[in-house]
């Protein structure tokens, strides 16, 4: 992975750090997944396809109010393939 350095304001940085702190996650996660938004912008549309494609197949399949996903499962879904071996290589265990 290349490393990318930035200027930016220190007050703005700081609020930045505490934001990220507060959503369980870092500055430099938070641009990574913009920059990777940003270098591919179709990816966007593509997840809306497939959650519209998979809401169309569910309509009419109640699970009677409990949930048959968890949200790690919908973030791992859309977190590309070198994302998501880089988390699996650095958990604990």
């Amino acid at each position: 992975m290349a490393n990318l350095t930035i200027a930016v304001d220190e007050d703005v940085l700081q609020r930045a750090r505490v934001r990220a702190a507060e959503q369980g996650t870092s500055v430099n996660a938070v641009l990574r997944e913009q920059l990777i938004r940003f270098a591919d912008p179709a990816a966007g549309d593509r997840a809306a396809d497939g959650f519209l494609a998979l809401a169309r197949e569910r309509a009419g399949h109640s699970t009677g109010g409990r949930r048959s996903w968890s949200r790690e499962e919908l973030h791992l879904e859309r977190l590309p393939v070198e994302r998501r071996m880089h988390d699996e290589d650095n958990e604990p265990g």
